[in-house]
């Protein structure tokens, strides 16, 4: 069998978080459940209603095209995009073909280099509903419902080149564009609520033919995961029907989540099918380059930025990055801990102090213990009881022996549960660390009473008895006693 190459491109749609919809004051809800809410004369596509362009939407878009390395066009203009769904209530969509709004930008993703093509910006459809049959007091027939609530939001869509090879690209890409996107809060980019659609257009072809195969485009698809499988599966499909003397057609594709599979839909429309013409209801748009630049000014610092600064600044290893990185407010928390332990108030602060243990510190204990709480809540850092000034306080404790890490867990859990300060809640459940020479002495000359055969192993240079014996002495001590001056004590007195 020849060998094949894979050939991708992506389609993305994004709505936009704006406060109103893209020609219309209607609100811009998608946590809506109410069908046909917010819906004005105007996004109804009533006759003699007029759109007037959302200034915000345009702002977002270009800062999306501006973080993603793209030209921005000065002089823009929408059209109109000539195709009937139930749910387009005018019977047609206002878009933009010639002239998008962004051009020939570039993501990073793993070592390659995707080409963007074009961000333009457009209205959504609304909605189709179809129920089972015979439901809500309906005939026993076929129907549909209309929900035009999501009719006119604003909506971004994102070319690429054809620059990605394998699923795996599919994943990636989609997986930092939806990072990106939340960082610059243009949408939030949820695809299970339809923030973020995802199609694929992809083609095989045997290795050394230098046209493209018949390209073939996938929607419905409803993750990231989702994108990725229907990938896989279409081109094992593909190179099935070649093999096998069959022909590929261009058409459109959906996936089947259940059975695990794309389906044909329809034969893929050109670009001559729409009958595009400049919107005449609308002005063009025209960016000046101040207006550009002061948007450029307000872009935050970007996922790809983050990651670099938080190892080189903090020392982290790439795992604790990531995590810090994909959940930014966790980051943000993360920083602002840090930024309470370099205070003068902290007593581990100053010129001797080492930032870079008391970060690792201060990460491993969010990522491991704090983060799976705010899972379990559904909540953000800055949403629970323990401020940054308290979590740094309870990280100067942990760090300076003050408790184990038996009782720093059991602290922890009283402050996520009353918000109290870490010095109240040790003393009322009495989880200081016992470090004095006089009471862990105790503790370890009982653990040496009762242990006679660990002594002797230790003694018989058995190594790891010695770690029987610190065992010991915690278990005395209810998990109390410092572990390392446990062990140094042991090993003055078993010399």
């Amino acid at each position: 069998m020849p060998e094949y190459l894979t050939t991708i491109g992506l389609e993305i749609h994004v709505e936009l978080n704006t406060k109103t919809k893209m020609f219309c004051d209607s609100r811009n809800d998608a946590l809506e459940k109410t069908p046909n809410t917010n819906v004005c004369p105007i996004c109804m596509g009533h006759p003699g209603t007029l759109p007037v362009i959302n200034r915000a939407a345009i702002e977002k878009i270009i800062a999306v095209g501006l973080a993603l390395g793209c030209s921005i066009e000065k002089h823009s203009f929408f059209e109109r995009k000539n195709y009937f769904y139930p749910d387009l209530p005018k019977g047609y969509q206002i878009s933009q073909f010639q002239v998008p709004f962004c051009r020939e930008g570039k993501l990073h993703i793993h070592g390659k280099t995707i080409r963007i093509e074009r961000i333009h910006l457009e209205e959504d459809a609304g909605k189709l509903m179809h129920p089972p049959t015979g439901e809500a007091g309906m005939p026993g027939e076929d129907y549909s419902l209309v929900d035009y609530n999501r009719a006119g939001v604003p909506l971004m869509e994102l070319v690429t080149h054809p620059d990605l090879s394998e699923a795996e690209d599919v994943r990636r890409f989609a997986t930092e564009l939806q990072l990106i996107l939340r960082y610059l809060e243009a949408s939030d980019a949820d695809m299970e609520k339809g923030q973020m659609r995802v199609e694929v257009n992809l083609s095989v072809r045997p290795k050394g033919q230098k046209e493209y195969g018949t390209k073939v485009e996938v929607k419905n698809i409803n993750s990231i995961s989702a994108a990725a499988k229907s990938a896989d599966y279409e081109v094992k499909r593909q190179i099935e029907t070649i093999e096998s003397g069959g022909t590929l057609v261009q058409e459109t594709r959906g996936w089947d989540d259940v059975h695990q599979k794309t389906v044909s839909q329809r034969i893929k429309e050109g670009s001559a099918d729409y009958r595009y013409f400049p919107e005449p209801d609308l002005p063009p748009i025209v960016l000046t380059d101040e207006e550009i630049e002061a948007i450029r000014a307000s872009l935050p610092e970007l996922p790809a930025a983050r990651r670099v600064r938080f190892a080189e600044e903090y020392g982290l290893p790439q795992a604790d990055v990531e995590i810090l990185v994909v959940f930014k407010e966790l980051g943000d928390y993360f920083e602002e801990v840090v930024s309470e332990l370099k205070s003068e108030d902290n007593p581990l602060s100053g010129e001797a102090a080492d930032y870079g243990k008391l970060a690792k510190t201060v990460a491993n204990w969010l990522i491991t213990q704090l983060q799976p709480k705010l899972f379990a809540a559904s909540a953000l850092p800055h949403d629970t009881k323990i401020t940054p000034a308290a979590f740094a306080d309870f990280v100067v404790r942990v760090v300076s022996g003050q408790v184990g890490s038996s009782a720093a867990q059991t602290l922890l859990q009283a402050m996520w549960e009353t918000g109290e300060d870490p010095e109240d809640i040790i003393r009322e459940k009495d989880l200081a660390q016992v470090s004095d020479s006089v009471s862990l002495n105790l503790y370890v000359e009982d653990a040496i009473a009762q242990s006679a055969k660990i002594v002797a192993d230790f003694k018989a240079g058995k190594a790891p008895a010695l770690k029987a014996l610190v065992g010991k002495v915690m278990a005395l001590s209810k998990g109390k006693a410092n572990p390392q001056l446990a062990e140094e004590m042991l090993r003055e007195k078993l010399k």
